[in-house]
């Protein structure tokens, strides 16, 4: 399938959860603030009810005598500019409307039937000419009247919510375009280190397969060379045979540094810590390198200034001191030099490793570190390198939480530095 079609498909998926995602949140959020904002605006109406209810109950309790101190003063009928009492007799006829007002009851309540299905609940009713009322019904014990109805107009509070709904509609509106650039933006965003990965991935691919085709070819060219003289004898094809072993052992190398790269992505890797003197560790490895420099006619010098303790994996950081020094090794000339160093500085300790070679561009240490890069792609290919040694020294010290870089080496030469902290 094309990249692109794979790509643009993901991104959809990517756009249409995000907003699916977006609108779930938002439709939760709004449904939550409507009804808060429902049960606010109707709070004050129906504590106004139960306000009213309170006195009239009140004011029909038994009164002590009037000689009594504590009696409290007689209280008259209860009003509110709000709230409209109707009586109700036991054959659900309102016997007071003379109170209620002869025009208010023509307009709503005309045509008003009781209702007895919830007794001392407030309950939301809908009158004539659509005005909304909440409603109290309450029980009494007197012949002439039963039951006692309080009706508060509630239309402010409805026209407040109705208003509420409308910019909360807009607001959805709003969201939704909002959304839908936002979820867009974010696909774009949230592919691109998908698609960085996929390209790295397809590189790494390639460029194996690339280092890992040549040895085998070159195996199999000998050793079918080998099938057609089978009366040789091994002296007879000795160089064919240490040829197969040197491209097999390249091909080992090359297999087990792709697998501590593979291990390294899939975070499976877990460093071994122990607490040790980096110094005395140091110096241990300078050994048997010291005697292959001279070797080479060059020199392997030890500026040890550290003497710090530190906890660290000493197997993963013998592996990077070795690819640092083999790689000073690689591309020093006879007579050049390779340092050593430590120093402590504050709460890290550093271990640099210079040499006096031909020195690395400027322009290239930014991609040092990547996997397969070559500066310099002949050379290397003579020296055997495949360009993961310093992929997997930067692995190494960022897994131990520090820091590597290359630095130009005055007047020619690579530094390579190599912060870690003290733990």
């Amino acid at each position: 399938m094309n990249k692109q079609v794979v790509v643009k498909k993901q991104q959809r998926q990517f756009m249409l959860f995000l907003f699916i995602t977006f609108t779930i949140i938002y439709g939760i959020f709004g449904f939550l603030i409507f009804i808060r904002i429902q049960s606010s605006l109707l709070a004050l109406p129906d504590q106004e009810l139960l306000a009213y209810q309170d006195r009239l109950e009140f004011r029909d309790m038994p009164l002590p005598p009037e000689n009594d101190e504590n009696r409290p003063p007689i209280l008259a009928e209860p009003g509110s500019p709000r709230i409209v009492m109707i009586k109700w007799n036991d054959r659900g006829t309102i016997i007071n409307e003379a109170q209620i007002g002869t025009s208010f009851y023509q307009d709503f309540l005309a045509d008003y039937q009781l209702s007895t299905d919830s007794i001392d609940e407030i309950k939301s009713i809908v009158l004539e000419n659509d005005r909304r009322f909440r409603s109290l019904l309450i029980a009494t014990d007197t012949e002439e009247m039963t039951y006692i109805e309080l009706l508060i107009n509630v239309d402010q509070e409805y026209a407040l919510l109705a208003t509420f709904e409308q910019l909360l509609v807009i607001t959805s509106i709003i969201f939704i375009i909002l959304s839908l650039t936002a979820s867009y933006w974010l696909a774009r965003k949230m592919i691109k280190p998908i698609m960085s990965s996929w390209e790295k991935q397809t590189e790494f691919v390639e460029n194996a397969s690339h280092e890992l085709r040549t040895p085998l070819t070159v195996i199999q060219n000998k050793l079918e060379l080998l099938l057609t003289t089978p009366q040789k004898k091994i002296v007879d094809v000795f160089e064919n045979i240490a040829v197969s072993l040197s491209e097999t052992n390249r091909l080992t190398k090359l297999t087990n540094d792709l697998l501590t790269l593979a291990r390294a992505d899939a975070n499976v890797t877990q460093l071994e810590k122990n607490r040790f003197n980096l110094d005395a560790f140091i110096e241990t490895i300078y050994q048997p390198y010291a005697d292959i420099a001279r070797t080479q006619d060059k020199q392997l010098e030890l500026q040890l200034n550290s003497q710090q303790v530190i906890t660290a994996d000493q197997a993963r950081l013998h592996q990077l001191m070795v690819i640092l020094i083999d790689n000073a090794l690689k591309y020093t000339e006879e007579g050049d030099t390779i340092t050593l160093t430590t120093e402590t500085m504050t709460e890290s300790v550093y271990i640099h490793v210079k040499d006096t070679g031909i020195g690395i561009k400027e322009e290239n240490r930014a991609q040092l570190f990547d996997r397969f890069y070559r500066e310099d792609t002949a050379r290397i290919r003579e020296s055997g390198g495949v360009g993961l040694g310093l992929s997997i020294a930067h692995w190494i010290v960022t897994s131990h939480g520090g820091k590597i870089k290359a630095l130009a080496n005055q007047p020619t030469g690579t530094i390579f530095s190599i912060k870690l902290p003290i733990q």
